[in-house]
C-alpha cells in the first residue's frame, strides 16, 4: 500500500463514527489489566479513536489522554466521555511532553504508523521504565466462519500484519512480549453490519463493491446472530530504566 493511500485509509473512519461505535469490538478488560501494568497512572492512548481502548483503561483506574489524527473521532470519544484530555496528533508526532506518561497504548491503530519514528516518539514521552503496549481484536483465523468472512469482507492491514509475524518496534525499544486471548462476541445483523461498514477496506472501496460486500456478508449469515470467535494480540515493550 503506498504511504499516501495509507495516510488516506488511516483518516478515514471519522466519515462512519456511527458504524465504528456500534460495531467494533470492545477490548477485554481483564486482558488489559494483565498487559498494562497497575502501576502506569498516566497513560496516552494514541488512535484513540471513539475511545473503545480509552474506556476500558478508564474503568481499570488510569489516568488517560486520547489522541487521534481525525478531530470527529475524538468528538464521538467526547460525548460519551467528556471527562478524558483529547489531543489531535500522530504516532509520529506526539502532542505531549518528554518524559510525561507512565504507557503509551495503541489499539487498532499501530500498523498505520512509521514504526521506526512512532518508537522514537513513545520513548520520548514515556519515563524511564514505561511502557508500549499494541493492541489488536483480530477474528479468529482458525475458525471456518471467521475465515468464511473474512473473505467476503476482504483482510485489512492490521489482519495482515498479524498474519505476518506480527509488529516491528524500532530502538531504544529491544523488542516485545506477546499475549493472547482468544474469546467469543455475539452480533446482531445489525452489528455485524455496522462493523462491516467501517472497516477501511469498506470505506476506500467504490459504491459497487460495498454492495457486493454487503450481499455476500448477508448470504453467509441469513439475517441471523452470530457468534464471532476472536484473539486479542498485546506486544509490550518497555523503555530501559
Amino acid at each position: 500500500m503506498k504511504e499516501d493511500d495509507t495516510s488516506t485509509r488511516a483518516q478515514s473512519f471519522g466519515s462512519a463514527v456511527d458504524e465504528y461505535r456500534a460495531g467494533r469490538p470492545d477490548y477485554p478488560e481483564q486482558f488489559v489489566r494483565l498487559v498494562v501494568p497497575e502501576s502506569a497512572h498516566t497513560v496516552a492512548d494514541v488512535g484513540a479513536g471513539t475511545g473503545k481502548l480509552t474506556a476500558v483503561l478508564r474503568r481499570l483506574g488510569h489516568d488517560v489522554t486520547a489522541i487521534d489524527p481525525d478531530r470527529r473521532m475524538l468528538d464521538a470519544l467526547g460525548d460519551s466521555a467528556p471527562e478524558v484530555r483529547t489531543l489531535v496528533g500522530a504516532g509520529e508526532s506526539l502532542p505531549l511532553p518528554d518524559s510525561s506518561v507512565d504507557a503509551v497504548t495503541y489499539g487498532q491503530a499501530w500498523h498505520w504508523v512509521d514504526a521506526a519514528t512512532a518508537s522514537c516518539e513513545a520513548a520520548r514521552v514515556l519515563r524511564p521504565g514505561g511502557v508500549l503496549v499494541l493492541i489488536w481484536n483480530i477474528r479468529d483465523p482458525g475458525d471456518s466462519f471467521a475465515r468464511a468472512l473474512d473473505d467476503a469482507i476482504g483482510s485489512s492491514p492490521a489482519e495482515t500484519l498479524i498474519d505476518t509475524g506480527g509488529p516491528e518496534v524500532r530502538a531504544p525499544f529491544a523488542g516485545f512480549t506477546h499475549r493472547t486471548h482468544s474469546w467469543t462476541r455475539t452480533m446482531s445483523p445489525a452489528g455485524l453490519d455496522a462493523m462491516v461498514r467501517s472497516r477501511s477496506p469498506y470505506l476506500a472501496a467504490d459504491d459497487a463493491q460495498r454492495l457486493r460486500v454487503l450481499a455476500a456478508v448477508a448470504d453467509l449469515t441469513g439475517g441471523r446472530e452470530v457468534r464471532l470467535p476472536y484473539v486479542t494480540h498485546a506486544y509490550v515493550a518497555a523503555v530501559p530504566g
